[in-house]
């Protein structure tokens, strides 16, 4: 399986603090690569470089075996790379459609008579989330009224719509609840069947497990442990990012607490 991304030993620093340190993930195109860790494991530093908002202190960062230097996000995206962030970007007041081609939008005519195609944006919105499983009843509502899960399910397939070919999702999941989980979870596997190859960054190793082919885990900024789906159960993996031991005594010493009570 050829590789679509690719940081090797990349390490970030701010001043004395170091945020990232050697660490290494392959993305595998056409796969679903997972980034596990707790909150101050480094996952965030690890978003903003891959989508290139900043530069590695050290190591390399590859695309499609090249390496890169990116500038800007828009330099990642410009190379196929495409963030989808927790606040998803989205203006609530707007319509679906606005907000699928907002700073993308189709026009029509020429100098003075050019103005929006709105017949044809709301046409492709429409087909484009069909095309995704996505069947709303209305492109004209406003995005601010659709669920959690709905929200980031439009915002995976304008990614797509608009030709990416890394999908890196920060935390899709963190706020929404079981059933809504479930739907982005669902769209996850739909954007990978088109062939995108999705980086689903999360702290929740239930949800990686349901999508995921690939696992790395994140611990204070350096690389814990990695894993590939055919070698490994979810309790191996929850109990690998819980910290194995540490868990273990944890838990004995809560059982302890309660046969005390």
């Amino acid at each position: 399986m050829s590789i679509a991304l690719e940081l090797k030993k990349a390490g970030k620093a701010f001043g004395s603090v170091i945020a990232l340190q050697d660490v290494s993930v392959k993305v595998r195109q056409g796969s679903v690569t997972c980034i596990l860790g707790d909150n101050g494991a480094g996952k965030s530093t690890l978003i903003k470089t891959l989508s290139g908002v900043h530069k590695p202190s050290s190591g390399s960062y590859e695309v499609e075996g090249a390496e890169v230097s990116f500038g800007s996000p828009r330099d990642a995206l410009a190379a196929g790379i495409a963030t989808v962030y927790q606040d998803l970007a989205t203006i609530p007041l707007m319509s679906v459609w606005r907000n699928f081609f907002l700073g993308n939008e189709i026009t029509k005519g020429w100098g003075i008579l050019r103005r929006l195609d709105v017949k044809k944006m709301k046409e492709l919105t429409k087909q484009q989330l069909m095309e995704m499983g996505i069947d709303l009843r209305d492109t004209n509502q406003q995005i601010g009224t659709l669920s959690g899960g709905e929200r980031q399910a439009v915002a995976i397939a304008r990614a797509v719509y608009f030709g990416a070919k890394v999908l890196i999702l920060d935390e899709p999941t963190s706020a929404l609840g079981v059933r809504q989980s479930g739907i982005v979870l669902k769209y996850v596997l739909a954007a990978k069947d088109r062939g995108v190859s999705v980086v689903f960054i999360t702290h929740n190793p239930h949800h990686a497990y349901l999508v995921g082919d690939y696992f790395y885990l994140l611990n204070r900024g350096q690389l814990a442990n990695e894993f590939e789906r055919k070698h490994v159960e979810l309790d191996e993996l929850t109990k690998a990012m819980a910290g194995g031991a540490e868990l273990d005594a944890l838990t004995a010493e809560i059982q302890q607490v309660r046969n005390v009570s």
